[in-house]
């Protein structure tokens, strides 16, 4: 049996992602992981004729990651499933994918939008999670399809495939209030987005659903990042603010930080304060104790948005569709 790009994968302790930008030499990933990949092929005896054996007659799609100023998508293993699940199904299907990069900063991006009409794009999966609706507009303006992924983009007119955030949320909160039998607190990320207002949504639909107002709970403003929230955390215990017995927190990076910052102080987890995170990403459960956290399919949510996109090439259609994608409450130790 040949050898398959997973198993490359499973020996570079890289993302299969990663392997297959590498072996097609797609952007995305640096030449020293190229180089690396292709030699570990070799010597592990990997067919190279099948990269171009399926794919071609189809055409490109174009994975499009637009990144603002925030730390949010800095924290790439989240995007990385996605894209995983997206490449999976182009390729599937016969479609080649690129990955592309565009940046708030650059003051060319105009340009480069307008570059993509003269390019192979036959269709474009755009990952909203920073972006606005007014740059967003620039992409739907080109004469190919496109669908947007993590983030519905209000008030503009655009096939979507999103997270439930609020219903998560709600499950985060409503476990919280239960194992409890208090009003939790809610840790805020400063940057923000829609994802997390939805979040906020459902937490407040949760406090409401069990008797409590919202305006009675705790909130602390922190940093996205386990760093920046755990340096945020030690900040407010320094000056003792009032602390709530139990949180709810925007994403697990927050909630891992702030769990640091307060075993760093002396308090039990979760004996003193319990937290629920957001993501399931794969250091929540190495922590200690390991996190409660909410769980995203997002290798599906990406195989959904290209196969939405694949059928909008096959049978353009008027209206758009917003796909909503539930969410699963993973009980850890932290609660």
């Amino acid at each position: 049996m040949s050898v398959t790009a997973k198993e490359i994968a499973r020996r570079l302790h890289l993302s299969p992602a990663a392997v297959s930008m590498a072996l097609n030499d797609r952007p995305g990933i640096s030449n020293a992981t190229r180089k690396l990949v292709y030699q570990t092929a070799e010597q592990m005896g990997y067919d190279f004729s099948r990269l171009s054996s399926k794919a071609e007659e189809h055409g490109t799609i174009y994975f499009i990651c637009f990144q603002a100023s925030s730390a949010i998508l800095q924290y790439s293993p989240i995007f990385d499933d996605i894209l995983r699940g997206a490449m999976q199904e182009c390729q599937s299907q016969g479609y080649r994918m690129k990955v592309l990069q565009f940046y708030a900063q650059q003051m060319d991006l105009k340009q480069q939008i307008t570059d993509l009409r003269i390019s192979d794009c036959r269709g474009i999966i755009l990952l909203g999670t920073e972006i606005e609706p007014e740059i967003a507009q620039l992409f739907f303006s080109l004469s190919v399809p496109v669908v947007v992924v993590d983030s519905n983009l209000e008030p503009l007119d655009c096939t979507c495939v999103l997270i439930n955030n609020i219903q998560g949320a709600y499950l985060a909160t409503d476990y919280l209030i239960n194992r409890r039998m208090t009003q939790p607190g809610y840790l805020k990320s400063f940057v923000p987005l829609r994802n997390f207002d939805e979040r906020w949504q459902g937490f407040q639909n949760a406090l409401r659903s069990n008797g409590m107002h919202p305006a009675k709970s705790i909130v602390h403003e922190l940093t996205p990042t386990i760093e920046g929230a755990e340096a945020d955390m030690m900040e407010i215990l320094a000056r003792k603010d009032p602390l709530a017995s139990c949180y709810f927190a925007e994403n697990d990076l927050i909630a891992i930080g702030v769990m640091r910052a307060l075993r760093r102080c002396g308090y039990r987890i979760p004996e003193d304060i319990a937290l629920v995170g957001f993501d399931n990403i794969s250091e929540s459960a190495l922590v200690e104790p390991p996190l409660t956290t909410i769980s995203i399919p997002r290798v599906y949510m990406g195989r959904v948005a290209a196969r939405q996109l694949l059928y909008l090439l096959d049978d353009p259609v008027p209206h758009s569709l917003r796909i909503e994608v539930s969410t699963e409450l993973v009980k850890r130790a932290s609660v």
